[in-house]
């Protein structure tokens, strides 16, 4: 908890450095996509998603526009979505390999916008809670420090609130971006504005 607190005061004091989308590179790249004035706009690939294993299925074909990090970063982005199928998915990702990753943004469920953080280390697992309002758009932040990875959210990118504490390793080089999935549908609308990434301090022991 100690170190926990010891990134948030040191976040404040780092400068924020906007990532240059024009720059990033494409895994899966969608048939439809547009950047402007620093947003990115893609109408998500139908039949589309990232899990593995649980369930019995394993899939990894959504689109998905990353730049590569190592060491301690903090990302950010803000994200909205036409959603109107189940699983419809917009995501902040951070993807070491096939079997590794961790993912988080807001996913179509049950008729409603929820927030939804998938982890994967061989296996996926799923969380997944109601926001406490209307989620028009939402941002998502994600801390990779030594071998964990925190994500948190907010509605107006002043409070965060902590939604998922994960394993993801340390000293390996990580891709970064912004992913978009529809398992069921004909694909969606998804925006992603304002993401930035930046260094942070790795925490004293």
């Amino acid at each position: 908890m100690k170190k926990l607190f010891f990134l948030l005061a040191m976040i404040a004091c780092v400068a924020v450095h906007a990532q240059k989308l024009e720059s990033m590179q494409w895994f899966n790249e969608p048939d439809q996509w547009v950047v402007n004035n620093k947003v990115l706009t893609m109408q998500v690939t139908p039949k589309s998603d990232y899990w593995r294993v649980t369930h019995g299925f394993t899939i990894g074909d959504a689109p998905f526009l990353y730049t590569e990090r190592g060491g301690s970063f903090e990302a950010k982005v803000k994200i909205t979505g036409n959603y109107t199928t189940q699983y419809d998915q917009a995501c902040l990702m951070l993807y070491i390999d096939k079997e590794n990753y961790v993912k988080a943004g807001i996913e179509y469920v049950d008729g409603t916008p929820k927030l939804s953080v998938v982890v994967t280390h061989g296996p996926s697992d799923w969380s997944v809670m109601a926001p406490n309002r209307a989620v028009p758009y939402i941002w998502i932040r994600a801390m990779h420090v030594q071998n964990a990875v925190m994500v948190f959210y907010s509605f107006d990118d002043k409070e965060y609130v902590l939604m998922r504490d994960c394993y993801m390793p340390e000293e390996t080089p990580i891709k970064v971006g912004l992913m978009g999935a529809c398992p069921q549908g004909d694909g969606f609308e998804a925006k992603f504005e304002n993401f930035s990434i930046k260094h942070i301090p790795s925490p004293r022991n």
